[in-house]
């Protein structure tokens, strides 16, 4: 598993703010598994990956949202009848990630 030390100790050198977004919860099928990483800045840089596609947009929207208001969350990404066309895992599955801010 990658730590992304250098692209975080980088990016705060360059004044950046820094995300990093973690895959804490599996169920069923994803594309990455539990430990997998996604770092992110306030500048738009970003190194690894939570899952793909528009879960990695809307991670990404969160990212920027948890570096402003300096609160960590939780977010759950998945798939049903009712959400279909809503951010989710094309293969039906569900992840959940823990955006933290890095201070």
């Amino acid at each position: 598993m990658q730590t992304f030390i250098d692209e975080i100790d980088q990016w705060q050198a360059e004044g950046k703010q820094v995300a990093v977004a973690t895959v804490i919860s599996v169920e069923g099928s994803a594309p990455r598994p539990i430990g997998s990483r996604l770092v992110v800045s306030d500048n738009g840089d970003l190194a690894g990956s939570v899952s793909g596609g528009c879960v990695e947009t809307a991670v990404f929207s969160e990212a920027q949202e948890v570096m402003s208001s300096g609160q960590p969350k939780v977010v759950r990404y998945g798939i049903t009848d009712e959400l279909a066309w809503e951010v989710g895992l094309a293969c039906g599955g569900t992840i959940e990630v823990f955006i933290e801010p890095v201070r």
